[in-house]
């Protein structure tokens, strides 16, 4: 393992797991475990269902393998991760994609700031300066920037790149955060978790490569990949704030079906027959408001009893 810059030099050093999601990678697998070696006490991969050499690779390279025996997705993947970093007592373990798109020599750039107390979760963020986007297609750009828009809406954490998967966690982090998404979005999810928790994240400049010639694609397109965090984010602000997300809607949508029904009596009356078209605005109102109100309420007291059912735990 190579030195790694610590402020207090009486400090023990940590024990590094670096986990690799990997499906479909015997391509890259080996070139991204020889390079995490060089850094990690331990590499495991979780083999998400992979049809190819990845996990018999991955083993012989002396890699600690995590098998999925289907293709479940990342979220899965890191799930599996931290329960195996839990296992070997890691006090940090980094995460990097198994298509080689991440170097593994950044890896004490990302742990530094664990090492040092300064932060529970570092994100590698491409967008800190302009080398990590260097490589990266104008597209991928515009769409990152847009989830990452939408995730510091939702949260606190102002934060520049919401989808690189190149992290680092401490003991803490680990311990606090539960992954229940198993797509995409879980990149998503660890960041509203922390938000909650109250986790200091810290950003690090990384570079990533897209034109490996040797990398296999991501088999899922760009658009309907987006669309899917996109409705993860809004999915998990529904839930981490119901009541203003739905309730206080639902209370104006009733507010408005009063509003049309008094306004088809009163034409009643005036015209000794019912509008149509105002009745079934009322109506429609009415319906779409009892709806969210009711659901905002519900999702509200599940979240609370959820909450105390953890902390008990």
């Amino acid at each position: 393992m190579v030195e790694i810059e610590i402020n207090e030099p009486e400090r023990a050093k940590p024990y590094i797991v670096v986990g690799i999601p990997a499906f479909n990678e015997e391509q890259t697998i080996a070139r991204v475990i020889l390079d995490a070696q060089k850094f990690a006490d331990k590499v495991v991969v979780c083999d998400d269902g992979s049809t190819d050499y990845t996990a018999k690779i991955a083993k012989r390279l002396g890699a600690d393998v995590v098998h999925h025996e289907m293709n479940i997705g990342y979220g899965a993947s890191i799930q599996s991760l931290f329960l195996r970093a839990h296992d070997l007592q890691a006090d940090i373990l980094v995460t990097l994609d198994g298509d080689g798109q991440h170097t593994g020599n950044e890896i004490p750039i990302i742990i530094t700031p664990l090492v040092n107390g300064v932060a529970d979760i570092v994100i590698g963020s491409r967008f800190v300066d302009k080398h990590g986007t260097a490589e990266m297609p104008l597209y991928r750009q515009i769409g990152a920037k847009i989830i990452t828009g939408l995730v510091n809406g939702s949260s606190k954490n102002g934060i520049t790149d919401a989808q690189c998967g190149f992290r680092a966690y401490n003991r803490q982090a680990l311990d606090n955060l539960r992954v229940l998404d198993n797509g995409m979005s879980a990149s998503v999810e660890i960041l509203l978790e922390a938000s909650k928790a109250n986790l200091k994240i810290f950003e690090v400049p990384c570079t990533c490569k897209y034109d490996i010639s040797d990398v296999t694609t991501s088999s899922e397109h760009p658009l309907s990949h987006g669309i899917g965090v996109v409705g993860s984010i809004i999915r998990l602000v529904v839930e981490e704030k119901p009541l203003i997300v739905l309730g206080l809607p639902g209370v104006v949508f009733l507010f408005l079906g009063v509003f049309f029904g008094v306004w088809m009596l009163q034409l009643y009356v005036e015209l000794a027959r019912i509008v149509t078209n105002v009745a079934l605005v009322s109506i429609a109102f009415l319906m779409m408001g009892f709806f969210m109100l009711s659901t905002g309420i519900t999702l509200y007291a599940l979240r609370r009893l959820s909450a105390k059912i953890r902390k008990e735990e």
